[in-house]
C-alpha cells in the first residue's frame, strides 16, 4: 500500500488515507447495526459479525493489504496536527458508543435472547468499549482539557477510568522496565500478565494520585482524586441503568466491562514483551526508544486503531497525534496486526513460539538485554544462551560519561526550564500547582526524578534551560 501518500505539483503532502481513518469511528456503527438487525426479526448471529470480523476479517485484510511504511513529512506534521477533520473522526467514536451500550443493557434485560445470542451482544458492545480504552488513549494524552474529559468520559462505560492516570504518569515513566505492570515480560503467559497489569495498574494509579494530592495538602479520599472522579462516572452510569432496567442490566454491564478491559490488556502484553530499558551508571534508565515497542505497519488494524500499532513513535512523542505517527526502522516488527495478535497471545506455547525467537533475534542473542519472567528466566537463558556467564546482569550501562565541555559550560540564570519531549516549559513563578507544586517553587527544588506534567516520558535532568532574555 505504498501509494496511501502523494505530493502533488505544488509539493504540498497530501494523506492518502484521509477518508479511510473513518474506519474507526464505523465499529460501533457496526455494532448498532447487528443489534437492530435482531431486534427486527434477524437470526441470533448476526449478533456475533462484530467479533467475527474483528479476529477473523481484521487479520485477513491485514495479511492482504500488508504494510504501510509512508511516514509524512516533517514539514506537514503542523497542518495535520492543525486540521480538525482528524480530532472530529476521534470524537464521532464516543456518541455511538454511549448508545450501543445503553442499547445493549436494554436488549440484555427486555429482548428474549437465547444464550448464544446473549453472549454475542456481551462481546460486542465489550468489544466496542474496549476498544472505546484506545480512544480514550488518543484523547488522554492530549494538552487541552476538553481532549483530556472526553477520554475519561469514553472510560466510564468500561470501568477502567484509572487508565487515565496510570497510563498517562505511570506506564509511559516506566515502560519497558521491571516496575511498570502493563510490560510484559518474556516467558510470561498473557493469563499469567493479567492479574498483574490489572491489580498492578490500579495500585499505581492510586499511588500516583494519593502523591501528588499529599504535595497540596488533600486527602487521597477526596473527590479532587481523579481515580474517584473517573469511577463516579462509572458509578453514576451504571446505577443509572440499573434503577431504570433492573439488576440484571447491571451484571451485562459489568461482564461486558470485564470483556472490554481484558481486550485492552492483551494489546498492553504483546506491545512491550520482552523489551527492557537499561539503566545508567546514575541508577536512571534511558530514554525510551523506538526499540522499547513492539510495532505494526499492518494498515487495516491501523486504521481502525488511530495508527496505535506505531507505538514506537507513541513513547518517544506522546503528545503526536496519531495521523503523524511515524514508522521507525530499528524498531522491533510484529509479524502480523494487533488483531491477529491478540488470538495468539490467548495461546501461551503458539506466542511463545512465535514470540520468542523474534525476541532473541531482537536482543542479538543477548536475553540478558531482555525483560525476563522471573519465573522463566533459568529456563530461557538455558535454552538460549547456553553459553550464559552468571556474573553478567542485565540493565547495565556502560559508566556514565564526564559531561562534554558545552554540558558544562555555565547557563544564564534563568527561571524558566522547556521538555525536550512536548515543549512543555516550567516557570518558577508559575510553579505547577496540579502537581504540588505552587508558584515560586525554585527549578533546584523539584525532585531528580520529577516527570514532565505534560508528555511524563522526559524527567528534571532532560530539560534544557530556557535563556532569561527569551
Amino acid at each position: 500500500m505504498d501509494g496511501i501518500a502523494r505530493m502533488p505539483t505544488n509539493n504540498t503532502w497530501v494523506d492518502g488515507k484521509r477518508y479511510w481513518w473513518l474506519l474507526s469511528p464505523a465499529l460501533p456503527l457496526i455494532a448498532l447495526g447487528s443489534v437492530f438487525a435482531s431486534l427486527y426479526g434477524a437470526p441470533a448471529w448476526t449478533l456475533w459479525i462484530l467479533p467475527v470480523v474483528f479476529y477473523c476479517g481484521v487479520p485477513l485484510f491485514d495479511w492482504l493489504i500488508s504494510e504501510d511504511r509512508v511516514n509524512a513529512p516533517e514539514s506537514a506534521v503542523a497542518g495535520l496536527d492543525q486540521d480538525r477533520y482528524y480530532r472530529r473522526i476521534v470524537y464521532l467514536y464516543i456518541p455511538t458508543q454511549y448508545v450501543i451500550t445503553i442499547l445493549g443493557a436494554w436488549y440484555a434485560v427486555q429482548g428474549t435472547l437465547d444464550i448464544w445470542g446473549l453472549a454475542g451482544l456481551t462481546i460486542t458492545v465489550g468489544m466496542i468499549n474496549g476498544v472505546g480504552i484506545n480512544t480514550a488513549h488518543e484523547l488522554g494524552h492530549k494538552t487541552n482539557s476538553l481532549e483530556r474529559w472526553l477520554a475519561r468520559i469514553t472510560l466510564a462505560p468500561v470501568a477502567y477510568g484509572h487508565f487515565f492516570i496510570e497510563h498517562n504518569k505511570g506506564h509511559h515513566k516506566n515502560v519497558a522496565t521491571p516496575e511498570d505492570p502493563a510490560s510484559s515480560r518474556m516467558g510470561e503467559s498473557f493469563w499469567t500478565f493479567l492479574p498483574r497489569s490489572v491489580i498492578g495498574s490500579a495500585r499505581s494509579a492510586w499511588h500516583i494520585e494519593a502523591e501528588r494530592l499529599k504535595r497540596i495538602d488533600r486527602p487521597a479520599w477526596s473527590m479532587k482524586n481523579e481515580n474517584l472522579q473517573s469511577w463516579a462516572m462509572t458509578v453514576v452510569m451504571f446505577a443509572a441503568l440499573t434503577a431504570w432496567l433492573g439488576w440484571g442490566a447491571l451484571l451485562f454491564l459489568v461482564v461486558q466491562a470485564i470483556y472490554g478491559f481484558c481486550l485492552l490488556e492483551v494489546v498492553n502484553y504483546l506491545e512491550h514483551y520482552s523489551l527492557a530499558r537499561k539503566k545508567d551508571a546514575n541508577g536512571r534508565y534511558e530514554r525510551c526508544q523506538p526499540r522499547h515497542s513492539w510495532n505494526s505497519n499492518h494498515v487495516v488494524t491501523n486504521l481502525l486503531l488511530y495508527q496505535l500499532q506505531r507505538h514506537s513513535d507513541h513513547h518517544a512523542n506522546p503528545t503526536r497525534r496519531y495521523q503523524a505517527l511515524r514508522h521507525f526502522e530499528d524498531s522491533p516488527q510484529l509479524p502480523s496486526g494487533y488483531a491477529g495478535m491478540i488470538l495468539v497471545a490467548y495461546f501461551p506455547p503458539l506466542w511463545f513460539k512465535l514470540m520468542n525467537p523474534r525476541v532473541v533475534a531482537h536482543h542479538g542473542g543477548d536475553l540478558l538485554k531482555a525483560n525476563l519472567h522471573p519465573r522463566a528466566r533459568e529456563r530461557l537463558l538455558k535454552r538460549y544462551m547456553p553459553n550464559y556467564v552468571p556474573e553478567r546482569e542485565m540493565g547495565t550501562v556502560k559508566k556514565a560519561e564526564k559531561p562534554t565541555a558545552e554540558q558544562a559550560k555555565p547557563v544564564s540564570a534563568t527561571d524558566r526550564y522547556e521538555c525536550p519531549n512536548c515543549q512543555y516549559i516550567y516557570v518558577e513563578s508559575v510553579g505547577c500547582p496540579a502537581e504540588g507544586y505552587p508558584a515560586g517553587t525554585t527549578w533546584a527544588s523539584l525532585p531528580a526524578d520529577w516527570p514532565c506534567p505534560q508528555c511524563a516520558v522526559r524527567e528534571k535532568p532532560d530539560f534544557k534551560p530556557v535563556p532569561a532574555q527569551q
